[in-house]
C-alpha cells in the first residue's frame, strides 16, 4: 500500500498524540510512503516554533527533526509544480478548503496517476472529508 503523509497525521505521530504511535507504526509498514514538499515546510515550521515558544527544549526540538529526516529520508516527496498550484486553485467537493489542504489534495491527485492505490492519512477532518469525496481510501488508522 502507498501513503500519503499529511502534515497533521505526521505532526501526531512526531509529537506523540492520540493515535501517534498507530501512525508510526503504519506509516512503517507501508509499501512507499508519498509526500507534498509542503508536508516538510509544514512540519520542519511546527517543530521550530514549538521550540520557539518553549513547548519543546532545543534538543528534544533537535531529535524529532532528526526522526523526522531519518523518515523522509525513505519517502518520495512531490515538489509544488505549476500543476499541483494551478489543480489547488480549482474547486473541491466540500468547501471551503484552506489554500495549504488544497496544496495537499492537490498534490494526492497528482501521486495517485502514479500509486492507483494511494491512501491518505491524516488527522484533519476537512482534509479527510474531501479526499473520500474525491475517491482516496483513507488510512485504517483514524488519526
Amino acid at each position: 500500500m502507498t501513503l500519503y503523509a499529511e502534515t497533521s497525521a505526521v505532526l501526531r505521530w512526531l509529537f506523540g498524540e492520540e493515535g501517534g504511535d498507530a501512525l508510526r507504526i503504519e506509516f512503517a509498514a507501508a509499501d512507499k510512503v508519498v509526500s507534498s514538499r509542503l508536508t516538510l515546510i509544514e512540519t520542519r515550521r511546527v517543530i521550530r516554533r514549538a521550540e520557539r515558544e518553549g513547548r519543546m527544549s532545543a534538543t528534544e526540538a533537535a531529535d524529532v527533526l532528526t526522526v523526522f529526516a531519518q523518515a523522509v529520508s525513505t519517502w518520495a516527496v512531490l515538489e509544488i509544480t505549476e500543476a499541483v498550484a494551478c489543480r489547488a486553485e480549482e474547486a473541491f467537493p466540500s468547501e471551503p478548503v484552506r489554500t495549504l489542504d488544497a496544496v495537499h489534495l492537490a498534490s494526492a491527485l497528482f501521486l495517485r496517476r502514479s500509486f492507483p492505490d494511494l491512501t491518505i492519512v491524516t488527522a484533519d477532518e476537512r482534509v479527510r472529508a474531501n479526499a473520500a469525496l474525491l475517491g482516496f481510501p483513507m488510512s485504517s488508522s483514524r488519526a
